[in-house]
């Protein structure tokens, strides 16, 4: 399916309006994410100095627009995987009241997702500090990810948290179908691949239901 590409800031800004109508509140704590996350990138890399000039494009509406691709009613769990600078998690947690776990192994970043969640006072949000390996089971509405693992490699080792009606938003840049044929069948069966809104070579996949390691024997 075709989409209108967010290019410039203005337009982005305007869709995330129209997509999700955030309160004043919202639009002040969107602010301080990007405020928050220049200056931090300055200590550490959390994102390409190149991007600064289009945060609205490059990653709050590339961030929101996971949100939008999850239809379904509900206010169940959502777990960003290798969640890094809070992409997509932290404006997740921001333009909706979900429950939102950010996985992330690396301290440095934990301590500034931590550190985020507490000065814009987001409730929702919780770090864990250790690799996904590690962490206890819980189930997940939606899981996403953006550069956490290889297509194959991310679902094996978030498959556990799965369930029937769990919702996989996985942004995958220009390789999606290319990692998508590379799956066994039934998982193939699960997903399809739309346009991102904020790069026209950039796709997202999207799956439903849940993965099981009988299912990855199968060809």
């Amino acid at each position: 399916m075709s989409v209108d590409l967010l290019d410039n800031e203005d337009a982005a800004r305007a869709w995330i309006g129209e997509a999700f109508a955030p309160t004043a509140g919202q639009w002040k704590q969107l602010e301080g994410f990007i405020d928050l996350l220049i200056a931090e990138s300055a200590q550490q890399n959390l994102i390409a100095s190149s991007t600064i000039p289009t945060m609205w494009v490059r990653h709050i509406a590339d961030s929101a627009q996971l949100l939008s691709l999850d239809t379904r009613d509900g206010d169940g769990l959502w777990i960003d995987l290798g969640s890094g600078a809070g992409l997509p998690g932290l404006v997740i947690a921001i333009l909706s009241d979900r429950p939102v776990l950010l996985v992330e192994s690396r301290k440095r970043r934990c301590d500034f997702l931590r550190h985020v969640a507490a000065e814009l006072g987001l409730a929702n949000v919780e770090v864990v500090e250790a690799p996904l390996e590690r962490i206890e089971t819980r189930s997940a509405a939606t899981i996403s990810a953006r550069a956490f693992a290889p297509l194959d490699k991310l679902l094996d080792l978030s498959a556990r948290f799965s369930t029937e009606s769990t919702r996989w938003l996985l942004p995958k840049g220009r390789n999606a179908v290319k990692e998508l044929a590379l799956l066994p069948q039934p998982w193939q069966r699960m997903f399809h691949v739309e346009q991102s809104r904020t790069d026209a070579e950039s796709q997202i996949l999207i799956g439903s239901g849940k993965i099981t390691a009988k299912q990855r024997g199968k060809r």
